[in-house]
Order: structure tokens, then C-alpha cells, then sequence
């Protein structure tokens, strides 16, 4: 590495510190964009947390599509919107497949156009314990709720080709209290409101944030799990009450 690049780097480095240091006492209400007109695509929008932020995004002026598996509850989210005076598209698209997702793009780009925002809210839960859980569940697991995401995960190499102008934000929530998690006891900590969690993944969208924990004050759970040795974290999550959550877990149940 040449001196330039080094003392060029060093003084990012500082600059960057010092930025996220200010801006930790600058609200983010504050630092929002504007929206208005962009078309904001969200996958798994028939419902729950999906179909929350489908209405926020849509109260800000954007144009909403809806991406589901369950197709009619896309048409209701699109719906939803479309009685509040917005506008929105929904499709069919079952995420886990990468010819449907490139089949469904190419209908959103034919018929709404380009899209702005991405939010791939996407996911599932299976809630077993592993030896319980059939090979298929696994499976379909990571096709969803991992490799669907990897086909978007584009973060690091556009900063380093330098398309500085597109912003990423990845969400890491606690239990949320929707038909997702039925059953599952939160444990020491209370399970997150789905109104609160969309308000969260908004604002921070607006704001370009890249990281969102929530609630916030997990960022020190988190933390603390990268430094403690994993039997301190083994007796950590047996004093929460985390090991038994999913024990009761029965999920959303499908609706004929």
C-alpha cells in the first residue's frame, strides 16, 4: 500500500468516526429524503410487517408493489393503499425461485417501470428443532430467508466500483409480535409491536441508515456476544429464557 493511499485512508477513517459520532445526536427525522413519486417494491406484502410498510411508504408520496406468494393477499395490501388515495401494483412472485423473481421483475419493469426502493421483507419460519425439522423445511429456509437475499447482496461491490448513490440498510429485529411468531414465549425481553418495527425500517430507510438493530439496545447484546466466550452466552440466553422460545411455537396457520 503506497503512503498516499495509507495517510488517504487514515483520514477517512477519522472523518468517518467523527461523522457517525455527530450524527448520533442528530435526529434522523432530520436527515430524511424525499420519496415522493419513487416506486418502492416489497416482497412478502400480502401481510404482517410487509404490508405495514407498503401503507407508510405509500403515505409519503411513493408508488408501492407488492411481491407475495399469496397472491390475493398482495391485492389487498394493494388495495389497502389504493383506498387511502395511493397507487400500487400487486404480483405474484415466490421469492425462493430465481426464474420467477427474474420473471416477475421483468413485468414490474414492462408495466410500472423502474424501481427505486428494494425491501426484501420476504421470509419464513419453520420453528422446529433441528433434528425435527425435514430436509425440505431446511431447504426452503435459506431459499428464502438466505439466498433470496444473497442475489440482492450488492453493498460492498458497488461502494467499491464507486456507485456511491446507492444505499443499503439491513434490518435485524427481535421477535415480532405477528401471526409469524405465534406461540413463541419472548422470553426477559417483550416482543416487538409490527407497528413499531415498520415505523423503525421506514424512518431508517429515509435516513440511509445501514444498519438497523431493534430495539436499539441490542447493538450491546451484540457486541457482547462477539467478545464473551460462547458458555457465558450458552448461560446468558438460559437467563433470558431464549433456549425454550420457540418451544411453543405454532406460526401463522394457513387460511383455505
Amino acid at each position: 500500500m503506497s503512503v498516499v493511499k495509507f495517510l488517504t485512508n487514515l483520514v477517512l477513517l477519522i472523518y468517518y468516526i467523527l461523522e457517525s459520532v455527530v450524527l448520533t445526536f442528530v435526529p434522523r427525522s432530520l436527515r430524511y429524503k424525499d420519496i415522493k413519486g419513487q416506486t418502492v417494491l416489497i416482497t412478502g406484502g400480502g401481510s404482517g410487517i410487509g404490508r405495514l410498510l407498503a401503507i407508510r411508504f405509500a403515505k409519503r408520496g411513493a408508488r408501492i408493489v407488492v411481491w407475495d406468494l399469496n397472491l390475493n393477499g398482495a391485492q389487498e395490501t394493494a388495495k389497502l393503499v389504493k383506498d387511502q388515495g395511493g397507487e400500487a401494483f400487486a404480483f405474484h412472485c415466490d421469492v425462493s425461485q430465481p426464474q420467477a423473481v427474474y420473471d416477475a421483475a421483468a413485468k414490474v419493469k414492462q408495466e410500472v417501470g423502474k424501481v427505486d426502493i428494494l425491501v426484501n421483507n420476504a421470509g419464513i419460519v419453520t420453528g422446529k428443532r433441528f433434528l425435527e425439522c425435514p430436509d425440505e423445511k431446511i431447504k426452503k429456509t435459506f431459499e428464502v430467508n438466505a439466498l433470496a437475499h444473497f442475489w440482492e447482496s450488492l453493498r460492498l461491490e458497488l461502494h467499491v466500483e464507486g456507485y456511491n448513490g446507492i444505499k443499503s440498510s439491513v434490518v435485524c429485529p427481535y421477535f415480532i409480535n405477528t401471526g409469524m411468531f405465534d406461540g413463541v414465549e419472548a422470553g426477559l425481553f417483550a416482543m416487538l409491536t409490527p407497528e413499531y418495527v415498520a415505523d423503525q425500517i421506514v424512518s431508517a430507510v429515509l435516513a440511509n441508515q445501514e444498519v438497523i438493530i431493534i430495539p436499539g439496545y441490542f447493538s450491546v447484546l451484540v457486541a457482547l456476544k462477539a467478545m464473551l466466550p460462547s458458555k457465558l452466552i450458552y448461560i446468558m440466553n438460559s437467563l433470558f429464557s431464549l433456549e425454550s422460545a420457540m418451544d411453543g411455537f405454532t406460526g401463522r396457520q394457513k387460511q383455505d
